[in-house]
């Protein structure tokens, strides 16, 4: 691909229940890491990387995730409102028309380190738009912090990836940051979906693709996980 991608959709409309109670009032993309929260986080890696876009959906506690970016200049923010939660899906279907063909999708409540590049260059440069319709980027589940599942995906070497079996072990997992094409969306009639249809759709049709995080990524997803990260950074910053 020639360049990065100018736009972006953050997905930031989930209820957070399995990290209550602390989002009985506040919204999870508020949660605080190192001082700032993690939405702010994922839009930080966006900026960095050349994003100049970003469409926010919203559903719990709209009002107070669009209040708290209310003060942020850069990049521009906008907001894609769901009455109903559309699923991950649905959310980005809705808001196609104010993305570009290719753009990224961040989850607000992932967390990542960078490596040696940004990983969204990095998914740019991987992203061959003849031959894909999405890169999805990959961690290995051994050294994804507070991650104790059973992982997502296998990765062949060319970058081919396959979603494990039910009873399968797999040595990847997904980490909520991806570079899709809108014709990924294409003959989709439905509005409340998930984006793990599209991906299988891709991954039959030869047309999903996947690089492997070179830094480091951790896994917010309950009160424990958001302890262990908060952790983790404070470490590092006192190593530094």
């Amino acid at each position: 691909m020639r360049g990065t991608p100018k736009s972006a959709m953050v997905l930031a409309a989930g209820l957070g229940t399995r990290m209550r109670p602390l989002t009985d009032e506040l919204p999870k993309p508020l949660l605080e890491v190192a001082g700032r929260t993690l939405l702010d986080h994922a839009i930080d890696r966006l900026e960095l990387a050349g994003v100049e876009r970003v469409v926010v959906n919203l559903h719990y506690r709209a009002e107070q995730i669009a209040a708290h970016l209310a003060g942020r200049q850069r990049p521009h923010i906008e907001f894609s409102h769901e009455a109903e939660r559309l699923e991950t899906g649905g959310g980005v279907a809705r808001a196609l028309d104010r993305l570009d063909k290719a753009f990224f999708v961040v989850n607000s409540d992932v967390l990542w380190l960078d490596g040696t590049q940004f990983a969204l260059t990095r998914l740019a440069r991987a992203f061959v738009a003849e031959r894909m319709d999405a890169v999805l980027l990959l961690q290995r589940a051994v050294g994804a912090v507070g991650y104790d599942g059973n992982g997502d995906y296998f990765l062949d070497p060319l970058g081919t990836p396959r979603r494990r079996g039910e009873r399968e072990v797999a040595p990847y997992v997904f980490t909520g940051v991806q570079l899709l094409h809108r014709r990924l969306f294409a003959g989709v009639e439905e509005t409340v979906f998930s984006l793990n249809r599209l991906y299988d759709q891709a991954e039959a049709a030869g047309r999903l693709h996947a690089i492997v995080h070179d830094g480091e990524w951790y896994h917010v997803g309950t009160p424990q996980g958001l302890a262990t990260t908060r952790a983790r950074f404070a470490w590092h910053r006192t190593e530094r």
